[in-house]
């Protein structure tokens, strides 16, 4: 029998969505063709990304829409093109779900900066049919941004990986975290814990922690951490002048004191941004790029082969999300709790 053209989701109507006033209804999903897969859906892991969008956050969003980037399922149906899965395979997307793979920055590792690139929710593929995220209990994507689980990874471990997990790791290999680095985690939420997790997983010598306070303290030691820096606390940036490698920061507050930041890095030390506020930070000084001799960057998401490669590692060194899982059904409910700051550290939403 042929897969059914209608989907059932949990869908967002307006701005107002954000307040747990999400609609479950049918969808119709994009085009099925030779490349795609259908997955059934068995949890998606909950972002910062989706409450942003579902309020128009970060710009007019295109409603309806139906959030969830953190996907995990089942392969329910495959096109003939599709070679690298099989019926009944288990699979993850993450929040990319579409590049050209042909262009000069697909071919050399760079999908997330692809100027052909699909988000997988609120946006729209070549001849126009919406992109629908994993707040769903089925879900249709081109094959390219599918992932193979490890077996020695569970689902709900593995959902939040696809966007909070590898958004981290990226940024983390790419500038150097390993043996001899002392790097540093700015927020410790569902994306600061798996920079925790995964800096440490990496190799590197030595892990801080930096937050607001040290509320968290207890959480951030068993993540393997060397502990964590309030700053909150007078003089807390002399302190630690010139003592990082790099730094990545997840913060989602403009005020964040980046001039600090920046202070603690030592010569060549990298500052790389992956939290994205909604208002724009005070204007920049220069003068700690300048007379430092460090850098500050920005990361999106991460390649196709290191999504690949950090399952990997997952599962052989036992990285493991951080999670609280509900009911699908309840994720008006949990959208609330993640709003009020209540996830520890990622919510994931189970069929």
């Amino acid at each position: 029998m042929p897969a059914t053209e209608e989907f059932t989701g949990w869908v967002g109507l307006d701005a107002k969505s954000v307040e747990g006033n999400l609609v479950k209804t049918t969808f119709h999903p994009k085009i099925f063709s030779d490349d795609d897969i259908d997955i059934k859906i068995s949890h998606c892991g909950m972002c910062a990304s989706d409450l942003h969008t579902l309020r128009s956050g970060w710009g007019p969003t295109s409603y309806p829409v139906i959030v969830g980037h953190e996907i995990v399922g089942t392969v329910t149906r495959k096109g003939k093109n599709v070679t690298q899965f099989e019926i009944g395979d288990r699979v993850g997307v993450g929040a990319q779900c579409q590049s050209c793979l042909t262009c000069e920055d697909c071919i050399h590792d760079n999908e997330p900066y692809c100027t052909e690139r699909v988000f997988t929710y609120n946006d729209t593929f070549a001849n126009g049919d919406v992109a629908y995220g994993g707040y769903a209990q089925e879900g249709r994507y081109p094959a390219s941004f599918a992932f193979k689980i490890p077996d020695g990874l569970p689902s709900e471990i593995a959902a939040p990986m696809m966007c909070g997990g590898i958004t981290v790791y990226s940024p983390l290999k790419r500038n150097g975290a390993g043996p001899g680095k002392t790097v540093g985690i700015v927020g410790i939420g569902g994306l600061g814990h798996f920079g925790l997790l995964f800096a440490k997983a990496l190799g590197s010598d030595k892990v801080y922690a930096i937050s607001r306070s040290k509320a968290k303290e207890a959480d951030v030691l068993a993540m393997g951490a060397e502990g964590i820096i309030a700053t909150k606390e007078p003089g807390w940036s002399k302190t630690w002048t010139r003592k990082f490698d790099l730094i990545v920061s997840t913060a989602n507050n403009a005020d964040m004191p980046l001039a600090d930041y920046l202070s603690i890095l030592k010569p060549g030390g990298r500052f790389v941004q992956v939290g994205l506020p909604e208002e724009p930070i005070p204007q920049l000084s220069f003068g700690p790029l300048v007379m430092s001799n460090v850098s500050l960057l920005g990361s999106l998401l991460g390649s196709r082969s290191e999504i690949a490669e950090m399952l990997e590692l997952s599962a052989t060194t036992g990285v493991k999300s951080w999670v609280q899982t509900y009911p699908m059904e309840e994720v008006n409910k949990v959208l609330e709790l993640m709003d009020d700051g209540k996830a520890k550290y990622r919510f994931v939403l189970s069929n």
